[in-house]
């Protein structure tokens, strides 16, 4: 609430938006502004912007409060619209003013190489709404991730006397980002998402920054992992956010505060006033950030339930209002009976019905499990088939498992909801984004704690630590860490790469590059929450199975035995311009730093492909005479893209591998006697014997 002096002027409660309030005619003398904050009854209590999970309690403001002034005539609600056939951009704007005036437009590009400066042109407008075509020239500068260029543009008022009245300057990048078939296209060229989910969790303040340089540093570490999307999980980041990914090339989708249930107002439990104040948000998010280039999706919430007619109905409202972006009914809804909506332009989710699958990893209240989970580790994953299933595409009917009552993962519980509206199978028509894949987790980095010097404090890595060393194996806190973050890369590699193998797929969302300090403790990133390594991978490693060009080699299984062969299909993941129309792959394998055998192979680029089938290899592996790591080196010469793959060779052997080991299914007198006579005993319990016990799969439990 703003209160001049002793009246008061208004007040507003956007989470997501500046607060700007019109001031009236001061007279002259000193005047008093006085600001209350109040956050004890927020609007909506669902979303990471505001659920005690993973925010501290704000209580204040950010950024910055200015005073700005205006002469007779101003200009309010600019919106610049690309048009990249044309190369112009159209500018539509209210004209506060008594008077027809001039509007001066210029243009000049100011982070790249090659520079573009466009002639000022002026316009006559009249008060009111107005919109002008301001042409750039058909040498233009390109707004994309791969080159971020951007304009100044200068809007100048001139009253008829030629006195500047009012001047703006905005930030400016020509482009189109659309969806075509099933993938996204920038500027026309296809794209595929390599997007990382985003809490605005911040340890050390509690809140989001608002600098523009420290959005450049986060942003700038998530793209040397060759990051190009951020999904921001029912929340929506500062304009500092936006400018920075303006500047480095960055996708951005932001997402209303909301994760429940949207209700028809004969619904139980229908809260009018919440949900008039979440589409609020959504028109005042498009108002205040709608004209960044980088500002190209928008969701309507996480993991939404309720009424489909009236989501597709906001979606329908929020397209008529602005056009410039994409927009999702939202990120993962009606969980295990998803449907595309008639306003969606593309899908974000995890399954298309119960068991048409499109992630590696689910919750165990989410099942069935996937691949990563409980699948022999190999490299033939891709999820093809179950965005297209061919029994479908063939007209036969599936069996529909959906109806009556499901339990999914809900925040920090679970939560049982009712699944009788199933929509049937189906086969999407638009983009397909895999929703929060990942969310493999290490063991805590006790070496942590003091970095929590901010409001927020690591007292659950305090707990770990205590458990940890009450049972006495404090010492070994540094290889539990080591060595579960080993195995969550690994998790990651083929969870990214089983992606960038489907090629009906359009890109995925991360959960997460970073830890997440939120909804108790995901420990699921190779950076921490402050955004520093981890110590597990680099990032050049990291940007071998996450970046606009990944080689993939497709083989069965990661053991092999001496003297076995060993094939594998090698094909190339490319939404890279500028590569040469034939390519050559060199590939190796080595042991010990030797080379075993290698080769090369050429292929031809047709051009706009994107998935590149380069060659098969026929290799039989050495004999050896104990276990061995081999090493598959992949490479396109010329460039940076590059792959290797860790094999193990074990020595074939004969006889009783046990032989002279005990093997017991509980801790007998038995196998206590032999232990204390020295002997080897195995321990192998039944599952179903043990309390307190997780059942174990491949990778840590999601």
């Amino acid at each position: 609430m703003i209160r001049l002096d002793n009246t008061e002027i208004g007040s507003r409660n956007s989470l997501n938006t500046p607060h700007i309030y019109e001031l009236p005619k001061l007279q002259a003398g000193i005047h008093t502004i006085t600001v209350r904050v109040d956050n004890t009854d927020y609007p909506t209590k669902g979303g990471h912007l505001t659920s005690q999970d993973t925010q501290t309690n704000w209580n204040g403001i950010t950024g910055r409060m200015e005073l700005q002034f205006y002469g007779e005539s101003q200009l309010t609600n600019i919106r610049l619209e690309s048009n990249l056939a044309a190369r112009t951009v159209r500018i539509t704007a209210i004209l506060d003013s008594n008077s027809e005036t001039t509007l001066a437009v210029s243009a000049q590009s100011f982070n790249s190489e090659e520079t573009h400066a466009v002639d000022e042109r002026e316009f006559p407008v009249s008060p009111g709404l107005f919109s002008v075509d301001y042409v750039l020239g058909q040498n233009a500068l390109l707004w994309s991730e791969g080159a971020p260029n951007l304009y100044n543009i200068t809007l100048v008022l001139k009253d008829r006397d030629g006195h500047i009245t009012d001047q703006q300057e905005l930030i400016f990048g020509l482009r189109e980002f659309r969806a075509e078939g099933d993938k996204f296209t920038i500027n026309g060229e296809k794209t595929f998402l390599r997007g990382k989910h985003d809490g605005l969790i911040f340890p050390l303040t509690g809140y989001a920054p608002t600098d523009v340089e420290e959005w450049v540093r986060i942003l700038g570490i998530s793209k040397s992992y060759g990051i190009n999307h951020y999904r921001f999980h029912t929340c929506c980041p500062p304009e500092a956010a936006f400018t920075a990914a303006d500047m480095l090339g960055i996708y951005m989708q932001p997402e209303l505060p909301f994760w429940g249930t949207i209700t028809e107002k004969t619904d139980d439990g229908h809260n009018q006033a919440e949900q008039d104040y979440l589409i609020s948000e959504g028109y005042a998010i498009l108002q205040a950030f709608g004209n960044h280039p980088s500002f190209v999706m928008m969701s309507l919430g996480n993991e939404l339930w309720g009424s489909k007619a009236k989501i597709d109905s906001f979606l329908k409202d929020y397209k008529a209002f602005d056009n410039r972006i994409l927009y999702t009914q939202g990120s993962n809804n009606h969980q295990w009976v998803p449907e595309i909506l008639e306003h969606d332009d593309f899908f974000s989710g995890v399954r298309f019905s119960r068991d048409r699958l499109f992630r590696g990893s689910y919750a165990i209240c989410d099942t069935p499990l996937g691949h990563v989970q409980t699948a022999l580790p190999s490299t033939l994953k891709d999820y093809d088939d179950q965005i297209v299933p061919l029994d479908l595409l063939n007209g036969e009917k599936m069996e529909d498992t959906a109806g009556g009552e499901i339990q999914i993962q809900y925040g920090t519980e679970a939560k049982t909801v009712k699944a009788d509206e199933a929509s049937g199978e189906w086969i999407p028509h638009i983009p397909v984004v895999s929703h929060e894949i990942g969310q493999y987790a290490t063991y805590p980095n006790f070496e942590e704690i003091e970095k929590y010097n901010g409001p927020l404090k690591a007292e659950n890595f305090k707990i770990f630590r205590e458990r940890l060393e009450s049972k006495g194996l404090g010492h070994l806190a540094a290889k539990y860490f080591e060595c579960s973050g080993q195995l969550a890369v690994s998790c990651y590699k083929e969870e990214l790469e089983a992606a960038f193998r489907s090629r009906r797929l359009a890109g995925f969302q991360l959960l997460d590059l970073q830890d997440f300090s939120g909804q108790g403790t995901a420990l699921v990133g190779v950076l921490d929450a402050f955004m520093d390594s981890k110590g597990m991978i680099s990032p050049e490693e990291w940007r071998t199975f996450c970046n606009d060009a990944v080689l993939l080699a497709r083989f069965p299984k990661y053991n092999y035995v001496s003297g076995e062969p060993f094939d594998a299909h090698v094909e190339l993941s490319c939404f890279r311009s500028g590569l040469p129309d034939t390519l050559e792959l060199r590939w190796e394998l080595t042991v010990d730093n030797g080379i075993l055998t290698e080769g090369t192979t050429e292929v031809n680029v047709p051009a706009g492909t994107n998935y590149i089938d380069i060659c098969d290899l026929e290799i039989t592996l050495p004999v050896v005479d104990r276990m061995s790591t081999i090493v598959l080196s992949l490479s396109i010469q010329g460039t940076d893209i590059r792959k290797s793959y860790d094999l193990w060779i074990y020595p074939e052997k004969s006889g009783n591998m046990l032989e002279g080991i005990h093997v017991f299914d509980k801790l007998s007198s038995d196998a206590l006697a032999l232990l204390e006579q020295g002997e080897k005993v195995l321990l192998m319990p039944k599952p179903e014997t043990l309390q307190n016990a997780v059942e174990g799969y491949y990778c840590t439990d999601f």
